[in-house]
């Protein structure tokens, strides 16, 4: 079992940045792959990066490529998503995740198990 802390988000102005962070708190929680997703009224939740448990491999969604960065430090079992050049497409309900295969990188909501509550986070233009 993971649960999942997420810090709070906040209101930024186009072209800034923000900095989430998401604590897990579980035994193995260390071993999991993270990842973070958002999503927008009316929209689906989408991809938005994920990193392997070690963090040896990363992988983002083309929107974000370039403009965030995610990272990890497991020995404070803790994610986190720089978010830079912001945009106000950028708004969204973020969500950080935990998917039990270490490696596999998944960018399918469905293929984690263990969700975040959620921080907003919106740009303005």
């Amino acid at each position: 079992q993971v649960q999942l802390v997420e810090s709070r988000g906040g209101v930024v102005q186009a072209g800034g940045s923000l900095r989430l962070s998401c604590k897990a708190f579980g035994r193995t929680a260390s071993r999991y792959a993270l990842g973070w997703f958002r999503q927008a009224p009316g929209k689906e939740r989408e991809f938005v990066a994920t990193i392997s448990w070690r963090g040896e491999t990363t992988h983002y969604a083309d929107s974000v490529k370039g403009r965030f960065t995610i990272s990890r430090d497991n020995d404070q079992n803790t994610v986190y998503l720089q978010m830079d050049s912001l945009k106000p497409e950028d708004t969204a309900a973020y969500y950080c995740a935990a998917d039990r295969f270490p490696f596999r990188n998944g960018i399918n909501y469905r293929e984690y198990d263990y969700w975040g509550q959620g921080t907003q986070d919106t740009v303005s233009s």
